[in-house]
């Protein structure tokens, strides 16, 4: 998948001296891998770089990441100070995340709590969801509701209460309801633009400095399923 985003064209939701939250573009790799692809915090650095016109390196930690083909909200902290609150707040589920989710197949219920133990394979990159705890899983729970009927698909809403590899994609997957797009777990046919339609798009926290509460909103990406479900 190519990456789309730029430090001229970053989608900056919120920026302080200690964060800056970014509205992730599908494509876009959070923290670099095997593919040596720059990485979205590489062009948050440069950005921040510019911007301040810091000499030097630029500190920029990153706190959570977003796969690959996900679109939505990713915190970074922008300061030493910063960080450790941070991964503190994720950490004991002080953080809450939602989700908005598009699929074909509706879910069976239109509210429920999905709880399954999941289980990695790195190898695949792919994470399996099981309804009873196996050897090396780990405990896995979401809460959904369905928000709205679109023409052949529904829009999902996420809680997340765990925060697992690949969680929602597994899980929804495993009730029979993959996400659009989402060849990994089940759907019929790729994205053109090799995206899937699952985007983070709430991110609600305590300030690791100000001690403010604070919600952050990621707009929906210009696409015409998404600007239907707006």
């Amino acid at each position: 998948m190519k990456r789309l985003t730029t430090k001229d064209n970053l989608q900056v939701i919120y920026e302080d001296n200690h964060i800056i939250v970014i509205n992730k573009r599908a494509g876009d790799l959070v923290q670099g891998d095997k593919t040596r692809d720059t990485p979205l915090a590489d062009i948050v650095k440069g950005y921040i770089k510019e911007k301040y016109q810091k000499p030097g390196n630029v500190y920029l930690g990153v706190v959570h990441r977003l796969d690959r083909p996900t679109t939505g909200i990713v915190l970074f902290a922008k300061t030493s100070k910063a960080l450790p609150r941070l991964n503190k707040l994720f950490k004991e589920k002080e953080a809450r995340k939602t989700y908005l989710a598009i699929t074909k197949v509706k879910p069976p219920q239109e509210k429920g709590t999905l709880e399954h133990w999941m289980k990695r394979n790195p190898k695949q990159n792919k994470s399996y969801a099981n309804s009873k705890e196996v050897p090396d899983s780990k405990k896995a729970i979401l809460h959904y509701e369905v928000l709205k009927a679109l023409n052949n698909y529904h829009l999902i809403e996420i809680d997340l209460e765990t925060g697992r590899h690949h969680q929602i994609r597994s899980q929804l997957s495993v009730i029979g309801c993959p996400i659009k797009g989402d060849l990994k777990y089940g759907f019929d046919r790729s994205n053109k633009d090799g995206s899937i339609h699952l985007h983070a798009h709430t991110l609600s926290l305590m300030h690791p400095v100000k001690k403010e509460q604070l919600t952050f909103t990621a707009p929906l990406p210009d696409e015409p399923l998404w600007n239907a479900c707006r």
